[in-house]
């Protein structure tokens, strides 16, 4: 990655680069949102605030950037992430989540990721659904602190996705705006790309560029 001005300068490559293969499933750890707010009440009181890391990783089709999203159960999207243990770090910490994910079923521990700016914190301030970019003024102990990243990815890389999820392109169009479908979190991606200058890279021998 490099900058012009003050704006970060970022190479996306087109998602027919990237080799899609399948491993075994990887079932959920909880069945419902509900059992997951309970093992989250659960941790707290064991080890206090829950930290969790996601990485957005971003491709182009036809000049327009595309999310990489898991989708679950044929409807529910997500980051590919997960939460921490306790005094890991961040960034080694993404790097093996995002390998357990979306890496080779051969592989063992991190597999080459380049993990780039942090766009994002997100704060549960209760054990509730709710999530906001900010914590409420009077709360003093949020019980989850997510952290998104940009992962910047090579011009070509095998991604494996557990047989139980798909892995879809999302384009920024269609989640702008659309909190609905996407909740709050994903539909925010298009402004915290924004900042970002997009080099789409095509065929080896020649580029597009936004100005």
């Amino acid at each position: 990655m490099s900058s012009t001005g003050n704006q970060p300068q970022v190479d996306l490559y087109p998602r027919l680069a990237y080799t899609f293969g399948v491993k075994d499933p990887q079932p959920e750890e909880d069945p419902s949102v509900a059992a997951r707010l309970q093992r989250l009440q659960y941790e707290y009181d064991k080890q206090g605030m829950r930290t969790t890391v996601e990485g957005v990783l971003v491709v182009h089709e036809h000049g327009h950037p595309h999310v990489l999203m898991l989708q679950i159960a044929n409807t529910f999207f997500k980051l590919p992430g997960d939460s921490l243990q306790p005094g890991e770090d961040d960034i080694e910490g993404l790097k093996l989540r995002l390998s357990r994910k979306l890496g080779p079923a051969n592989a063992e521990g991190n597999v080459d990721w380049e993990i780039g700016e942090l766009l994002a914190v997100w704060w549960r301030p209760n054990f509730e659904t709710f999530m906001y970019p900010y914590i409420p003024a009077h709360i003093t102990k949020p019980k989850e602190m997510k952290k998104v990243y940009l992962v910047h990815l090579p011009d070509r890389k095998l991604l494996s996705i557990p047989k139980n999820m798909k892995l879809l392109a999302v384009p920024l169009f269609e989640l702008y705006d659309n909190a609905p479908r996407y909740g709050p979190q994903l539909s925010a991606l298009p402004h915290l790309l924004s900042r970002f200058r997009f080099v789409f890279h095509d065929e080896p021998a020649r580029e597009l560029e936004v100005q």
